[in-house]
């Protein structure tokens, strides 16, 4: 049997392969301690698990419209309208199952071989591969701690060429937990205006937020952002609903909308029907009290997890502003992370992720998405570990 040669430019997801790595592990009976998955470990609020309970005893079974039904539409645009300001339209929204399903509905339908998408790195795992399934060139922005792993304006506009097509930011970003102010998206607008670059905006953990900051939705700044926005978002990481595969875009260009309608009518065709009936008790603000109470402890544990790793020799850690990850310096110890994290779990029974799978040497993701207990004795063993180096 003959592969098709368009999956040889896929690499495997290096987050799901330790995640599994470490589940097999652990299902060996070994004492292993995995914070490379980016999942809650809440879990779904009560008042979700009731709308989904009803939805299929009031018959919510059957197929719905490919692009999503009307009552989920019309949540997304009314959290949009209260959160951000944003007014959409009913044909400005498409909903496919998870925000990477979104992505590749959008780059597929957009890129064509040779176009350029300005990525910066760090970047979660997925975009540049989705780009190249899509014979598109990733173009990396390099970021480092002195900027909190955030481009600057200059660096945006060195990296633009003719065959620039689109810019995909992540705010906050997985796997830094960088958060670009308003200040900051306004200056990346500035550099844009008067060229056709769309802005691909993953906006899934702006209810992660730390220290009182308030997220600045990127479509939100300018109109000129706003009508070359493409909002990426979902329900996964803010209402703990990883396994119920729900993302949502929102776009002005109704054009775009009605080609992924196309698209996903010819694969997928509509999201769960008792998900999409979920979602909008997700959407609508009955959820905002549980959402807030795990905010609250994700960042107890981000405060727990920056202190003791900035009190390990050899490392360091800047302070994510957003989502649950710590982005940890190791530079001092070692140039190669992917040799770091497999001693790390060999010898200590911890998974992090390397840095170099999210585009950046020197560097490893941890994920505070788990208790208290088990971070700090993590973060014990990863101690052990690098001052015995």
């Amino acid at each position: 049997m003959k592969i098709a040669n368009r999956m040889e430019k896929l690499s495997t997801s290096v987050t799901m392969a330790i995640t599994a790595m470490a589940r097999d592990l652990k299902a060996q009976g070994k004492d292993i301690l995995s914070f490379s998955a980016g999942e809650p470990d809440f879990d779904t609020p009560q008042v979700i698990k009731d709308a989904a309970i009803q939805a299929i005893q009031d018959g919510h079974t059957k197929y719905t419209a490919v692009e999503g039904t009307i009552e989920t539409k019309k949540a997304i645009i009314g959290k949009l309208k209260k959160d951000h300001g944003l007014e959409y339209q009913m044909d400005d929204i498409i909903v496919s199952n998870g925000a990477k399903h979104s992505l590749f509905n959008l780059f597929q339908c957009l890129i064509e071989k040779g176009d350029e998408v300005i990525i910066p790195a760090p970047y979660w795992v997925t975009y540049p591969e989705q780009v190249k399934f899509s014979d598109g060139t990733p173009v990396f922005i390099e970021t480092d701690d002195s900027t909190n792993f955030k481009i600057t304006a200059e660096q945006l506009k060195a990296a633009i060429t003719p065959k620039t097509r689109i810019l995909l930011l992540n705010t906050p970003s997985n796997p830094t937990g960088g958060v670009y102010t308003k200040e900051e998206l306004l200056a990346l607008g500035e550099v844009l205006k008067g060229t056709d670059i769309l802005v691909f905006s993953d906006e899934m953990y702006e209810k992660i937020m730390y220290d009182n900051l308030k997220f600045t939705s990127v479509a939100s700044v300018s109109d000129d952002m706003f009508q070359r926005t493409v909002t990426i978002n979902g329900i996964s990481k803010a209402v703990a609903m990883t396994g119920w595969r729900y993302g949502y875009l929102a776009t002005p260009n109704k054009e775009l909308v009605k080609t992924m309608i196309k698209l996903q009518g010819q694969v997928t065709s509509n999201v769960n029907s008792v998900t999409l009936q979920a979602a909008v008790t997700a959407l609508d603000g009955s959820a905002d009290a549980d959402i807030e109470m795990m905010r609250k402890e994700f960042e107890k544990r981000r405060d727990i997890v920056v202190e003791e790793f900035n009190a390990i020799k050899g490392l360091s850690c800047v302070v994510p502003h957003g989502a649950f990850y710590a982005f940890v310096n190791i530079k001092e110890l070692t140039p190669d992370s992917i040799q770091f994290a497999a001693d790390l779990l060999e010898k200590e029974g911890v998974a992090i992720v390397p840095g170099l799978a999210f585009g950046t040497e020197g560097y490893f993701r941890f994920s505070f998405a788990t208790d208290e207990a088990t971070i700090r004795e993590g973060i014990s063993r990863i101690k052990r570990f690098a001052e015995g180096n």
